[in-house]
């Protein structure tokens, strides 16, 4: 179970790394095409230094969730990762009430089952 729960984890913290890449470095060029639709073209420019912003954030739940793969003691890092998943499922489920349905399935549900993995180890 615990090989599980390292592995949902170790997929919640290798999305939001690609959030931030394309949050901070590929605004203009990727963000243009993943988000094609969500926000008219003209947006991404005076909108970059936003979306970095987010980035750097997606980057630090990426780097807690990494951190739990290696605290050796198992309820410190059950702890760990039970508040990083709980602030991934809730910017998932904001992100899904107001911007987009989707960002349920891409960022909170994955983050969901990593969490009850995490639970039941």
């Amino acid at each position: 179970m615990k090989l599980f729960s390292n592995i949902f984890i170790g997929i919640v913290a290798f999305e939001h790394l690609l959030f931030l890449y394309i949050e901070m470095f590929a605004w203009e060029t990727r963000g243009k095409k993943i988000f094609k639709g969500a926000m008219a073209p003209d947006l991404f420019k005076p909108t970059k230094t936003l979306a970095a912003n987010q980035g750097l954030y997606n980057g630090f739940l990426a780097s807690g969730l990494i951190w739990t793969l290696f605290i050796q003691d198992p309820l410190w890092s059950k702890h760990i990762a039970t508040f990083f998943l709980s602030c991934v499922i809730v910017a998932g489920l904001y992100g899904a009430a107001t911007a987009s349905k989707k960002i349920f399935v891409v960022q909170a549900l994955p983050a969901l089952i990593a969490l009850v993995l995490t639970l039941l180890v």
